[in-house]
């Protein structure tokens, strides 16, 4: 008997030993992952000690580098060479997050499907065809030939293979162990991919097929009526209305519909289908920045802040670093994979982002030869294609997938018209764009002046941001920047004939006539992604921008704003008022007044009429609204549109305001001929009923902070259990703190200027993306309770601060 146990006992040892040195489909085997040695144990990380101070020896530096760390685990880094800088930058950057600065390389290079299998195969397929390397590649090339973006390339790129290298499989990040591969090398181009992901992410995807679509079922005029080029009921334009255009502008292409082109749909064969959307766009999300004058502040010098409202993961989008070399000495934030400080301050300047939503994406009908497309027509003869071919590799399979993208003068040849599997619509897009966008960060984090700040923004290509800037001379100004594609009015807002050399871009808006303020007379600058000027600017930006809300209570705020301080602008970043709910909920109330109500109903309404509209976290009311009126706005349209765009939330306010018997209240789907009355009743008992049947009877389970659920959620977006718990927040897509489910402020800073700058900031998350970090999620409760963190800015690497803790010298090996 003894002897069957023995060997039993073997047989089940010897299959579970197999059993976990075995690949799991996908996943890697568990062994490995399990194992005390180099397993998941090895990721644990203490606390670090404050007197720790390591040495380091590594290859290719030029002299000692030396990193203090502050109590938040902020990397301070001192080079005396700008070489060893940026060295100790890709040094500490990978250190903190290795692993997220690989996967979002793959994602940009199509590269995915190495290590997670098909499950991303289509995603590769997608960025390959995007053009996502030729882009990369076109702006390498551009950076290696001047020597500043050269050195801060092999610099970092340096930095961050002398840490893989020095790493052993018992020190690889939790997520390579948990995919079962290792860390490979880092190569120069893998920044631009990083730069061709983030232009990504903020490109909007383009919409031509959908408007088009709208273009060719109801006419001109109903595009005009209900898609119009401008708000119609209100806007606060970034760059003031009646700002005088001080310059002479080029003269505007000829719009193809009046040179006797016809409709824009004419020249297509199949009937429009709208492209496949992988999420909706969210309206209203975008991020904030703004700066008050001297004259406003109590400090007597500029203030200045930003919260870009991106993706929240963890780890944070951002890295927090201090930069301290020979010409600079620079805080903020830098994007992991790229060298620089993003966002951030100097001893003179500030300055900050958000995204202007340029229309820099157009997709054109391609008229190829035969099927070989080897040739397309354009301006009147046969012009050669060109062919890149991709190899896609495969976890799991032997043979590459074979990827064979047409290029024109356009762009990639990336998707179809109709639901042919072969595409025949060319993209243009800015990420193609050969520049050297890195220049215009680099002389930021040095600027001394407006005028540097200036300079610094020829150098950069897109996508266009809002630059707001402020400076120790006391100067505050906002630049609606980037390469602006000049453009005939509202070029690319359908699809566009490839034929007809007409719809191409013809050039750039000149740099210098850019949208730009400086010192406006009402004593501050901002940009919440609205409508960068009123309908006077003479060249064409785009048609469509964000929902005017933020822009206009950030602007309302800080007009009747005086001796403010960072905190002043810190509890603006953290507004909650929803100047929607102001604007069109006293109407929607006047018309339910006519309506017979249940008692449920007549109880949510009487909450709402004594709503104070703030989308506060314990809020009934805001989630009453925030149901209600996409529930309102999609009785409206969907009818009509379906599948296609709805029109905005302005134009949707304008129709009920100043409309109020318009035909697009009815249903054209039932008999009856429904009215605004009618519509306003019924998506208002559907919104209650929605919020009772997911959160039963109306109670604190509809407090606006649990109906919205934010949540922060790791990058690989299946490791649950690195997710952050369920914050409790107020926000929302139409207000200040524009936090919905899974976006928000993606960093929060406030930037007091003077003879010894003081600053403000913090991110959700930490400076680590190791979970078994205490610098994992140790921002995150500050960040939830809408707190900043001071940060701190050090003048020498032995100046004393007592949140100074660890330190790391580098030497020469």
């Amino acid at each position: 008997m003894k002897f069957v146990k023995a060997i039993l006992s073997i047989i089940v040892t010897i299959g579970l030993v197999y059993f976990l040195n075995r690949p799991l489909g996908p996943a890697p085997a568990l062994g490995p992952f399990l194992s005390p040695f180099t397993g998941f144990w090895q990721n644990s990380e203490p606390s670090s000690d404050p007197k720790s101070q390591k040495i380091i020896k590594l290859d290719s530096l030029k002299s000692e580098v030396i990193i203090r760390f502050d109590d938040s685990g902020v990397p301070h880094v001192f080079a005396k060479n700008n070489f060893d800088l940026f060295y100790g930058q890709g040094y500490i950057t990978a250190k903190d997050r290795l692993w997220q600065m690989d996967l979002q390389t793959r994602a940009a290079a199509g590269r995915l499907s190495e290590i997670l299998g098909k499950v991303t195969l289509e995603m590769d397929q997608r960025n390959r065809r995007m053009g996502m390397g030729y882009g990369a590649e076109a702006n390498l090339k551009i950076a290696m030939m001047d020597p500043l973006s050269r050195e801060a390339l092999l610099g970092y790129t340096a930095g961050v293979n002398a840490y893989i290298n020095q790493l052993l499989p018992k020190d690889y990040p939790v997520e390579f162990k948990l995919l079962g591969y290792k860390p490979e090398p880092w190569k120069l181009i893998n920044t631009m991919y990083m730069l061709e992901q983030m232009t990504l992410n903020l490109t909007s995807p383009p919409d031509e097929l959908n408007m088009s679509a709208i273009l060719e079922k109801y006419g001109r005029n109903v595009i005009d009526q209900l898609f119009p080029d401008y708000p119609m009921l209100e806007e606060s334009p970034i760059i003031p209305s009646g700002t005088k255009w001080d310059f002479r502008p080029l003269p505007i292409p000829p719009d193809v519909a009046n040179a006797g082109f016809g409709d824009t749909v004419s020249f297509l064969k199949n009937p429009l289908k709208p492209l496949h959307r992988s999420s909706p766009k969210e309206e209203g999300i975008g991020s904030n920045n703004w700066a008050v004058g001297a004259e406003k502040s109590v400090t007597g010098y500029p203030i200045l802040a930003n919260d870009p409202h991106l993706d929240l993961s963890l780890p944070s989008i951002w890295y927090q670093i201090q930069l301290h070399g020979p010409e600079v000495n620079v805080c903020g934030v830098s994007l992991p994979g790229i060298p620089s400080v993003i966002i951030g301050f100097n001893q003179n300047v500030a300055w900050g982002v958000t995204n202007v939503d340029a229309d820099v994406t157009d997709l054109y009908k391609i008229k190829f030869k035969d099927n070989s497309r080897k040739f397309y027509w354009h301006d009147k003869q046969w012009k050669s294609t060109q062919m890149r071919t991709e190899l896609i590799y495969v976890k799991g399979q032997n043979d590459p997938v074979r990827e064979e993208v047409i290029y024109t003068h356009h762009g990639p040849v990336t998707h179809s018209e109709s639901s042919s599997a072969i595409p025949d619509l060319a993209l243009k897009w800015i990420g193609h764009v050969p520049g050297n966008s890195f220049i215009t960060f680099y002389e930021l984090n040095k600027a001394k002046n407006y005028d540097d700040y200036r300079k610094a923004l020829t150098h950069y290509v897109g996508p266009a941001q809002n630059f707001v800037f402020a400076d120790n001379s006391k100067n505050i100004a906002i630049t609606v920047n980037g390469r602006l594609p000049l453009k005939y009015k509202d070029q690319g807002k359908f699809l566009l004939d490839g034929t007809n050399p007409a719809t191409d871009w013809h050039g750039w808006i000149p740099a210098e006539q850019n949208p730009f303020v400086k010192n406006p007379a009402r004593g501050f600058v901002s940009s919440a992604n609205q409508s960068s000027t009123d309908t006077t600017y003479p060249y064409y930006i785009n048609w469509s921008f964000a929902a005017s809300e933020r822009g206009i209570r950030i602007n309302e705020r800080l007009e009747v704003m005086s001796n403010a301080n960072a905190d002043s602008l810190r509890s603006v970043q953290n507004d909650n008022f929803s100047v929607l709910a102001r604007t069109i909920l006293p109407k929607l109330l006047e018309i339910l007044g006519r309506s017979q109500l249940n008692p449920a109903q007549k109880a949510a309404k009487i909450m709402l009429a004594n709503w104070n509209y703030q989308n506060a976290p314990q809020s009934v009311p805001a989630s009453i609204f925030e149901e209600w009126f996409p529930a309102l706005r999609s009785a409206i349209w969907n009818d009509e549109f379906g599948k296609l765009n709805i029109p905005s939330r302005d134009r949707t306010s304008y129709l009920i305001l100043k409309q109020p018997n318009e035909k697009w209240f009815d249903n054209v789907n039932t008999p009856e001929k429904e009215t605004l009355h009618n519509i306003v009743h019924s998506s208002f008992k559907a919104a209650l009923d929605t919020l009772t049947a997911r959160h039963g009877d109306m109670s604190s389970s509809w407090e606006w902070a649990r109906i919205k659920g934010t949540e922060i959620r790791h990058l690989s977006r299946s490791l649950r259990t690195f997710n952050s718990p369920i914050l409790k927040t107020g926000g929302g897509n139409s207000i200040v703190n524009a936090t919905t489910r899974y976006k928000g402020p993606s960093w929060r800073m406030v930037v007091e200027l003077g003879p010894t700058p003081r600053a403000y900031g913090i991110y959700p998350g930490g400076q680590s993306g190791n979970p078994g970090s205490p610098y994992y999620l140790n921002l995150l409760k500050k960040w939830e309770a809408g707190e900043l963190n001071e940060l701190v800015y050090l003048h020498s690497p032995t100046e004393a601060n007592k949140r100074l803790t660890s330190k790391i010298t580098l030497v020469k090996k």
